[in-house]
């Protein structure tokens, strides 16, 4: 399998807590479609303690994942919304 591209999309967006409206995490996204995953490489800056749980509300909103052969953030569907 092909490991994402190296240089990245420039796009960057936020994504925030879609329960308690905390900011998560500012990342690279590519394409125009929904929040599916996020690859750590391209995670610009995390605001969690503890990854893939809200600091603000306990609430699970990823679960660490390898896709592609990299190290990745899968979302679960409905926890956060992106700007």
């Amino acid at each position: 399998m092909a490991k994402p591209n190296a240089k990245g999309p420039v796009r960057t967006v936020q994504i925030f807590c879609a329960k308690c409206k905390f900011q998560l995490l500012k990342c690279r996204k590519g394409g125009k479609g929904a929040l599916v995953k996020c690859f750590k490489e391209r995670i610009v800056e995390d605001y969690t303690n503890e990854e893939g749980i809200c600091p603000s509300c306990n609430v699970q909103f990823a679960r660490d994942t390898m896709i592609r052969g990299a190290p990745a953030l899968k979302v679960v569907g409905g926890k956060v919304h992106m700007k």
